[in-house]
């Protein structure tokens, strides 16, 4: 019998019926519906945290599986589902001037922040969770920074000079799992950022998650810390994975993060600009198409 990741001891297993997968099933449907795009793990953890399934790893496998095959039958929409680490690229190609013209004024959007007094990022260690979060940076015009683990020098050093070329006070925002690697991943991209920057620039590097305080007073559901890890050296306690704050509790945090740095005087103005120069582009689109 092998040892689980999550557990001291070999766990014995029983043969699920019929009706415990339908009652696992129907928790997949609530918990998802409610509360979409999530993650698998994510979707596993808030399982867990209600006690309907354990949190040894051969479970968060299981869900894999109940999960696909509700999707398989239907029962589930795929997108539902976040999955960002897979992707394509494509050149956007129209069918014509008529087409670009409206596409155009369709998508038109002043950049929030070009009349604000902060520059915002947000930075986030996984790219499974970038499915959940950039419906909420999309909406405020910020960039997601998907750091995947330690970030190379070259992708630290790209967005300092993105930084600089704002001009402005700038906040960098993180969320990484509390754990050793979290905690390196952080203080990493911290001195690594700041070393190309000029001295004194004004940035601040702020935790979003996983912190001290999420995981007491949200009661998040932990996973024992790799002994393994070089870095677990002085590390207290057990981890935490971002996946086990709830989907729609990471776009808050984001949210409030954005929203303490908007001046709502400024940002109307931006949208009625942004109205205005709409309508003149559909204008112009109409008067290409009658002139055609």
């Amino acid at each position: 019998m092998s040892k689980e990741v999550y557990g001291a001891r070999p766990i014995k297993r029983h043969r699920r019926t019929r009706g415990d997968i339908y009652g696992i099933e129907q928790a997949i449907s609530r918990i998802v519906q409610a509360d979409n795009p999530m993650t698998l793990r994510g979707l596993f953890y808030r399982l867990v945290s209600e006690g309907v399934i354990g949190k040894e790893e051969h479970e968060y496998k299981n869900v894999g599986r109940y999960l696909l095959a509700m999707r398989r039958r239907g029962d589930l929409p795929y997108h539902w589902i976040a999955d960002s680490t897979r992707w394509q690229r494509k050149p956007r190609t129209y069918s014509g001037l008529d087409d670009v013209l409206h596409e155009t004024a369709r998508t038109y959007r002043r950049p929030i922040w070009e009349d604000q007094d902060a520059y915002l990022e947000i930075w986030i260690e996984k790219d499974t969770l970038a499915g959940v979060l950039y419906q909420e940076t999309e909406r405020w015009d910020v960039p997601l920074m998907v750091c995947r683990g330690f970030a190379s020098e070259t992708y630290l050093h790209d967005a300092a000079e993105a930084i600089k070329e704002q001009g402005k006070p700038t906040w960098l925002y993180l969320m990484v799992d509390h754990d050793p690697s979290g905690h390196g991943i952080a203080a990493h991209m911290e001195r690594i950022i700041r070393g190309f920057l000029p001295e004194g620039y004004p940035v601040t590097v702020d935790l979003l998650a996983v912190t001290p305080q999420q995981i007491e007073q949200w009661h998040l559901p932990t996973r024992p810390t790799k002994k393994t890890d070089s870095r677990s050296k002085g590390f207290i306690g057990e981890s935490v994975e971002l996946d086990a704050i709830p989907p729609a509790m990471l776009r808050a945090i984001v949210r409030d993060a954005l929203e303490r740095h908007i001046d709502p005087d400024a940002l109307a103005r931006t949208r009625q600009v942004e109205h205005l120069e709409r309508e003149t582009l559909y204008e112009i689109q109409e008067q290409w198409g009658g002139a055609a």
